[in-house]
């Protein structure tokens, strides 16, 4: 099977689950046996410096950074989106596209957090599918899906990241009906 990751996946009106009601994932692996994404349009209101104190780490960035909500599977996970570093390579991070890395290797966490790349968010959680379950929620027309961009997943608010990513298809958001419900 050809994966289509990586892609942006858009959710539409209907989808009943407010986990992703108005959400931007990041679909970063799709296989046979289900598929992995990070939102990226949900930051938290806790700052990033309360979450890496008590595991050990001194944040040296923005001290206005906030963790973002992944998604609702194991929200006790961590992951780093950010762009490509010099200083990390190897096992425990993956270049989605150029100008996009994830990482979840805890040595790379330290050496972000120590020195960390002028674009980089963390997240808690992730979003995941079971084998077939996004294709027949694709199907449901619950998702439209739209090229993953640095400065959409970036650079753009998160409160106009959904409206932006649509946009860019030549979709305008107060003309979507909402149709069926999914979920």
């Amino acid at each position: 099977m050809s994966s289509p990751a990586p892609l942006l996946l858009l959710s539409m009106p209907q989808m009943a689950d407010p986990n992703f009601a108005q959400t931007v994932v990041l679909l970063c692996d799709y296989t046979e046996q289900g598929a992995f994404g990070i939102v990226v349009n949900r930051p938290s209101e806790m700052p990033v410096i309360e979450v890496m104190s008590p595991l050990g780490m001194r944040w040296r960035g923005d001290p206005e950074a906030v963790l973002w909500v992944g998604g609702p599977v194991a929200p006790e996970s961590g992951w780093l989106l950010h762009e490509p570093s010099a200083a990390i390579s190897g096992e425990g991070t993956v270049d989605v596209i150029d100008g996009i890395a994830l990482s979840t290797s805890p040595e790379h966490f330290r050496t972000l957090v120590e020195k960390p790349p002028r674009r980089l968010r963390f997240f808690a959680g992730y979003a995941g599918w079971g084998a077939h379950q996004l294709e027949s929620e694709l199907a449901q027309g619950a998702w439209l899906t739209a090229d993953v961009t640095p400065t959409l997943i970036f650079d753009t608010p998160p409160d106009r990241m959904w409206e932006s990513a649509l946009r860019s298809l030549g979709v305008e958001p107060g003309a979507l009906v909402p149709g069926a419900g999914v979920h």
